[in-house]
């Protein structure tokens, strides 16, 4: 994660990593002991280069990592060899 990290900044390297499964803002703050807010203005920038899409779920909006941002935590991934 330190490769991610210096790419993206620790926190938004955090949250990449973290919507391995689909998570609203709320849920990502609490996780991560991060402000509601901050969430929010990271989940945005990383939408917005592609690495995350959003999906509405009844009253909540879902985020998840699209293929480029799976590609993007698996290459940052130290692999076994």
């Amino acid at each position: 994660m330190a490769a991610l990290a210096a790419l993206l900044g620790r926190s938004r390297a955090r949250l990449l990593v973290e919507l391995g499964t689909p998570a609203g803002t709320s849920q990502l703050a609490r996780s991560l002991g991060m402000a509601p807010g901050a969430v929010g203005d990271h989940l945005a920038v990383l939408r917005t280069t592609g690495l995350l899409v959003s999906a509405r779920s009844g009253r909540s909006v879902l985020y998840r990592r699209t293929a480029l941002g799976d590609a993007l935590v698996a290459g940052a991934t130290p692999t076994a060899r």
